[in-house]
């Protein structure tokens, strides 16, 4: 099969993932599913310690390493030691991410010092990761990098405003890398909703059946539905570029 045929393909067999925020609830069940279907995946959190972690994946070769998406040093050094262990990342998946709740009303309480956490992780930590691996995905040739958004960049609801617009920064960039960086690495995004993980603080079981309950697929997200979408962008929707798959129960219909 020619390396740009875009065609879609069943197995992973051959390629590197790197996720960044690999320990996160989306990050493992990306790790989980990609390493199913044959993928070797890497692991990049501020800590690498991820033994047990590693050990529950299928299949052999995966690793963690300690870097931070804040810390484009530590991206650079990371982003060599894979290539020279592996040959190179052919997937990247930017799962890393912060937020802080705070009411959109409430503008006093979204400080400078809090907008700046937010924007430094999600929106620079996503393009600072690109930009360290970019050269070797281009190497490899019929690369992708898939971004996990959230419907917060465009219906302006969610954690925090500081949130949302640094998801509409991670979109945009989405788009813009698309066009840049094709044909050798296509760049997509994963757009969630609400996700029953840890990630936002105060979201407990009782709220999630509340606002399940008012979706038309009547229950929030998990995890997997997450990382099921990113797989698709490997797998499946190998002819797309450039686009925002949507995977929110059908929250964002108001």
């Amino acid at each position: 099969m020619n390396e740009r045929s875009f065609a879609p393909r069943d197995r992973l067999d051959g390629e590197v993932a790197v996720i960044t925020g690999g320990q996160g609830a989306i990050g493992l069940a990306t790790a989980h599913r990609l390493a199913t279907l044959g993928a070797r995946v890497v692991l990049l959190q501020r800590s690498a310690a991820a033994g047990d972690v590693l050990g529950a994946l299928p299949g052999s070769g995966h690793f963690a390493l300690a870097a931070s998406v804040t810390d484009s040093a530590s991206l650079a050094a990371a982003a060599e030691e894979i290539a020279a262990r592996t040959g190179g990342a052919s997937i990247l998946v930017n799962s890393a991410g912060f937020t802080k709740p705070v009411s959109a009303a409430d503008l006093d309480a979204l400080s400078d010092a809090l907008i700046d956490d937010v924007f430094a992780v999600t929106w620079r930590g996503t393009f600072a990761s690109i930009r360290a691996f970019a050269p070797q995905m281009k190497a490899r040739g019929d690369a992708l990098v898939v971004n996990v958004s959230s419907i917060a960049a465009f219906t302006g609801l969610g954690s925090n405003l500081a949130y949302a617009a640094a998801k509409a920064a991670v979109d945009a960039t989405t788009r813009a890398l698309a066009k840049t960086l094709g044909p050798a690495i296509r760049v997509l995004a994963v757009s969630p909703g609400v996700v029953d993980t840890p990630f936002v603080s105060g979201r407990d079981a009782e709220f999630n059946q509340r606002v399940g309950a008012t979706l038309p697929l009547r229950r929030v997200g998990v995890a997997d539905d997450v990382a099921a979408a990113v797989t698709a962008c490997a797998t499946s929707l190998r002819y797309a570029t450039g686009s925002i798959f949507v995977v929110d129960g059908g929250r964002h219909l108001g």
